[in-house]
């Protein structure tokens, strides 16, 4: 008898460590993916573009909101090893904001997503919703990772945030993809719609939605 693959798998030697302090409950996750969803700053109607900048970008956020927070990865297997495998709209890789819950004392880990659910997913099912056919790769890294070298993927030569692509992320926010030759093009006429998206950006940093004091209070216990 034949076994059948699972469509998706967890990748381990991407993967990275997960040391952190804490977690957030069901319901503050719930909280946090509809201030999210319904946050236009986000241009959730665009799946196709700029997922790496909304998931930095939500990232961002959570710490300066002080929420634990990672990224969800996902790779079609014939863009990662060549080989059979592919996500949904073709698409070679996908990645989103991702937030360690407890529930009933065990840690699970849940996607920010709204761009491909319209509510909170863990990052098996978020995996298996977008792979159309098997196999595909995913995996968790912490959120300070922007994206990986294309020609050579390791577990430990991603590029970490940075000043440079804290710009692209404000670009991709606004709908310009910046290191495309169309995008620089586009910048040259989109300043303000940009400067826009940044203030509001900094606004959201500088203002963390209340139902996030009683996470507060109970850390500072």
């Amino acid at each position: 008898m034949i076994q059948k693959l699972p469509a998706t798998v967890f990748y381990q030697p991407l993967s990275d460590e997960l040391n952190f302090e804490g977690t957030v409950t069901m319901q503050v996750a719930e909280q946090l993916f509809n201030y999210c969803k319904y946050e236009p700053v986000f241009r959730w109607s665009d799946a196709n573009n700029d997922c790496e900048d909304r998931a930095n970008a939500i990232c961002i956020l959570l710490d300066e909101w002080g929420v634990p927070n990672f990224k969800g990865w996902l790779f079609s297997g014939y863009y990662l090893k060549k080989n059979y495998g592919s996500l949904v709209n073709y698409w070679n890789y996908h990645v989103a904001a991702l937030i360690p819950v407890t529930q009933q004392e065990e840690v699970s880990y849940w996607i920010i997503d709204p761009a491909t659910s319209n509510q909170l997913v863990t990052i098996e099912e978020w995996s298996l919703q977008m792979t159309l056919t098997e196999i595909s790769y995913h995996f968790i890294k912490q959120g300070m990772y922007y994206i990986f070298p294309p020609k050579k993927i390791e577990k430990h030569n991603w590029y970490k945030r940075n000043k440079r692509n804290y710009r692209w992320t404000i670009q991709g926010l606004s709908g310009i993809n910046g290191v495309s030759t169309k995008g620089k093009a586009q910048l040259s006429f989109k300043k303000n719609m940009v400067k826009k998206t940044e203030e509001r950006f900094r606004r959201l940093k500088n203002n963390p939605p209340a139902f996030l004091d009683v996470l507060h209070k109970q850390v500072n216990k």
